[in-house]
């Protein structure tokens, strides 16, 4: 970890520990020497308990379209669900009939997917970019076919109508927004209206830990969506996780300003659920760390001062201008945020430095950073750093609760996980659940590992790249995808945004660029502005710029396994209908490499196409 040179704000979070138990077969198992404590039975049952003992507490606060924050207090969120759980009750939806919604975050979603819940009703939030960025609805389509849902909720009906046509089968109802209904859509005020009867309580009465709480799709590598069942179980007890392990969450009221989409887990899953199982309340940020959507981050947080921060690794890079330039809005962000927490990708270190140093300049004090790792199919907290701290690339240790298993795998290991945030496996996808989970029960995670220290495993595992992104050179070497990945985007320094790395079964490593066009566009002024990418990158200075990258990149290696040759800067943008990448902006590496295959066989060629950026030690080969 880098030297601290402040004091570290104080903030009651557990240290990370483990006990350890190795087999002779090379196979490891890590727990937690605490036990978790109880947790309830179904989720909406901190609902009912917030309504109680803080009924006029804010739940959740979204802007209208004068701009002013509404709010939706903790008696006001139970009354609407009743409500809206006796209209789900009323049209007899179930597992069998399940809700999908279609739009992104917002009251109405969050009062529907907590009414669906309350009353034993699966639901499943579909990333909006599957409707409305989709030029095919291939993915949209498939998603529908293994749900068949008995409700559609899309809050802005119009906006969703070319989709909603496209997937929804007839009879299906389609709910949305009052203002924003057609003829053929029900009016969300329809289900808020209903008169509650005792069936809600009896319905409530049948949710057990087993009963399916939600489906959230992630993307597969085989292009098709996996259907992970979420169970009450799983999100309670994963809360529970999460308070053990940061126990000031119970201690005042967690106040969070967040944009990260609950069609995922950590959005929907662990912001959500933190501020429901701890009574506090959330700001919904309809901005996005893009360019186009940080102002509308940075108007939010001028208003709402957090009490933690929870972002992916591109927010917090998004954020770090902001911080730097202003001095005033540097000290409102600071002014009582206890923990800062990333997760979803690497941070680096970099990066790490500048969130220390802008909080020791903007309140005298460095902000405790924590880190994990987690998947969709663990609801998602299941490894974390402590109150040690961490730095990039630590992962820390597993937390209460959860059982991690290292098993070998080649040259890596492997981590698998059991615990009651484990999913049971894939709805109506039989097939991929025979095969996720391991002759003990133990959940394939799929990530690599090791620990940071092998002769002191308290010091907590380092991520270590995912087990199926790996592969062999022709030559036999293995190459480690994710660390490789990791150092040539902190090489490339902002130029490139993501790598796609090529190579299996090939001589030598290469790599496909999405580069970050405003950054590259700065090295070449000249250029108008909203330049075509094509034009932006096929400038010298960008692509003399980038090839003395490549070059120095290859100095610093030390063999085949670690060395690209050659590269291909890509103009196009990864695609969502080949499942190149998520809404969230994560890549699918395989996707990637399938569907561009013609520019893979680009960078194999002798001599190289134009296009082509080949490093000096590989210009002969």
């Amino acid at each position: 970890m880098a030297e601290r040179s402040g004091r570290v704000r104080p903030v009651r979070v557990a240290k990370a520990q483990t006990i350890v138990d190795r087999r002779p077969d090379g196979t490891v198992y890590l727990r937690h020497p605490e036990p978790l404590g109880p947790y309830p039975t179904a989720l909406t049952d901190r609902l009912t308990y917030w309504a109680t003992h803080a009924p006029t507490r804010s739940f959740v606060a979204q802007r209208d379209g004068d701009g002013a924050w509404q709010h939706l207090t903790y008696a006001a969120a139970l009354d609407r669900v009743r409500h809206v759980a006796q209209a789900l009750l009323t049209r007899q939806l179930s597992a069998e009939r399940p809700v999908v919604i279609l739009s992104g975050n917002g009251i109405d979603h969050l009062v529907l997917a907590l009414a669906a819940m309350h009353v034993g009703v699966p639901y499943a939030p579909i990333a909006p970019a599957y409707s409305l960025l989709a030029r095919q609805y291939d993915a949209l389509r498939y998603v529908f076919e293994l749900m068949r849902p008995g409700l559609v909720f899309a809050a802005n009906v119009p906006v969703f109508q070319t989709a909603l046509a496209a997937v929804v089968p007839p009879g299906v109802e389609v709910v949305g927004a009052a203002a924003t209904k057609t003829d053929a859509a029900t009016s969300f005020e329809a289900l808020d209206q209903a008169p509650v009867t005792s069936d809600v309580d009896t319905a409530h009465q049948r949710v057990t830990g087993d009963t399916i709480a939600k489906i959230l799709f992630t993307s597969g590598s085989t292009g098709r969506p996996k259907a992970v069942v979420n169970t009450q179980r799983m999100l309670c007890s994963n809360q529970e996780m999460l308070r053990t392990a940061m126990p000031f969450l119970g201690d005042e009221p967690l106040v969070i300003c967040d944009w990260l989409p609950w069609n995922h887990t950590f959005g929907g899953n662990h912001n959500v659920g933190l501020i429901l199982y701890n009574g506090g309340t959330l700001y919904l940020d309809e901005g996005r760390p893009t360019p186009d959507g940080m102002d509308t981050t940075i108007r939010n947080l001028r208003d709402v001062a957090p009490t933690a921060y929870f972002n992916v690794p591109r927010g917090y890079e998004m954020l770090m201008p902001y911080l730097k330039r202003d001095a005033a809005f540097r000290r409102h962000f600071f002014s009582r945020v206890q923990l800062l927490f990333y997760a979803a990708a690497g941070l680096g270190q970099r990066f790490w430095d500048d969130l220390r140093d802008v909080a020791l300049d903007a309140c005298g004090e460095e902000i405790l950073m924590m880190t994990g790792l987690g998947a969709t199919e663990s609801a998602p907290y299941a490894i974390s750093t402590g109150s040690d701290g961490a730095q990039s690339g630590m992962i820390g240790l597993p937390v209460p609760g959860v059982e991690v298993k290292l098993v070998p795998a080649g040259a890596k290991t492997e981590a698998r996980l059991r615990g009651p945030n484990i999913t049971p496996g894939f709805f109506r996808q039989p097939e991929l659940t025979a095969v996720a989970f391991d002759e003990e029960g133990f959940y394939k995670l799929g990530d690599a590992v090791r620990f940071i220290d092998e002769a002191d495993p308290q010091q907590g595992l380092a991520f270590d790249g995912r087990i199926n992104e790996d592969f062999k050179l022709s030559t036999g070497t293995w190459v480690s995808v994710g660390p490789l990945r990791v150092k040539f985007l902190q090489h490339f320094g902002g130029l490139a945004q993501d790598v796609v790395i090529a190579g299996p079964d090939r001589a030598s490593i290469t790599a496909l660029v999405f580069p970050a066009l405003d950054a590259c566009a700065a090295l070449a002024p000249e250029l108008p502005a909203g330049a075509p990418a094509a034009q932006v990158l096929a400038h010298p200075a960008v692509r003399t710029r980038m090839q003395t990258l490549l070059e120095t990149l290859a100095q610093e290696q030390t063999g085949s396994a670690s060395t690209i040759g050659r590269m291909i800067l890509l103009s196009t943008r990864p695609s969502l209908d080949t499942q190149e990448i998520t809404d969230k902006g994560s890549l699918n590496q395989k996707a990637v490499l399938a569907s561009r295959a013609a520019l893979v066989d680009d960078l194999y060629q002798d001599p190289p196409p134009p296009h082509v950026i080949v490093g000096a030690a590989t210009r002969t080969r």
